[in-house]
């Protein structure tokens, strides 16, 4: 059944890092992409995970148009038990899913790895996900078991939200990140520029070139968290 949709809740070592990688993945490609079908919804949102005994069971938000139909298809689909109409409006309604995911690829691969889904959204073009895992090698196992189950996995962004070092502004330190919003705030990155460096150093009480310093580990950092995928990080280094 769906006992561990939010992942295990193994004690993992303060030396490990965890990541949240968005990932964006085919409809098709995937058991629960195949039942809620977006040929009857303009778009699908992962609402909340709701226990229920030994089970967590997914909320979703259907959007408009939601045929009367909708609900009966996705009953008839062989993995669900049942689904619930919970919540009713002009353009959306809530549905209870109580599906059985241990057919599903993409989360046992999601699971088996310290997956814990944190977000979901499925459109037309595809559906987007936000999965935090204990590890970067737990994501790339995870990647590596998509590629065998032959799941078009693709990811979007990547950073480390729980490094106790760096605090949860990717990676930013915080005089990093005070600099840098200062920097913004004044214009310093707009053309023509709205301050200088010398400014913002005597509105943060430091030296011209400590500024300079700062701001250019601060985009680098900035950078390496918000922007870097396992793969083109795997590239530079």
């Amino acid at each position: 059944m769906l006992s561990s949709f939010v992942g295990p809740t193994n004690i993992v070592s303060q030396a490990s890092m965890s990541v949240i990688a968005e990932i964006r993945i085919p409809s098709d490609d995937f058991e629960l992409g195949q039942i809620l079908s977006l040929e009857q919804a303009s778009a699908i949102e992962l609402e909340t995970l709701v226990p229920s005994g030994d089970l967590t069971v997914p909320l979703f938000w259907v959007y408009e148009p939601v045929e009367n139909g909708f609900l009966d298809t996705v009953e008839r689909y062989p993995t669900v038990n049942s689904v619930t109409e919970m919540d009713v409006f002009d353009d959306r309604m809530l549905i209870r899913l109580d599906w059985d995911a241990s057919q599903d690829h993409l989360f046992q691969c999601i699971l088996e790895h310290d997956g814990q889904i944190l977000g979901a959204t499925g459109s037309p073009e595809g559906w987007n996900f936000e999965i935090r895992f204990s590890s970067r090698e737990g994501l790339r196992q995870c990647q590596d078991c998509c590629e065998d189950a032959h799941i078009s996995l693709k990811i979007t962004r990547i950073y480390n939200p729980t490094d106790p070092e760096a605090g949860p502004w990717y990676g930013l330190s915080e005089p990093q990140r005070e600099a840098l919003m200062l920097a913004i705030r004044m214009g310093y990155y707009d053309i023509p520029r709205g301050c200088t460096t010398a400014e913002l150093a005597n509105e943060l009480g430091i030296s011209d070139q400590a500024v300079t310093e700062r701001l250019r580990r601060a985009i680098g950092t900035f950078g390496r968290y918000a922007l870097f995928t396992p793969e083109s990080e795997a590239q530079v280094d």
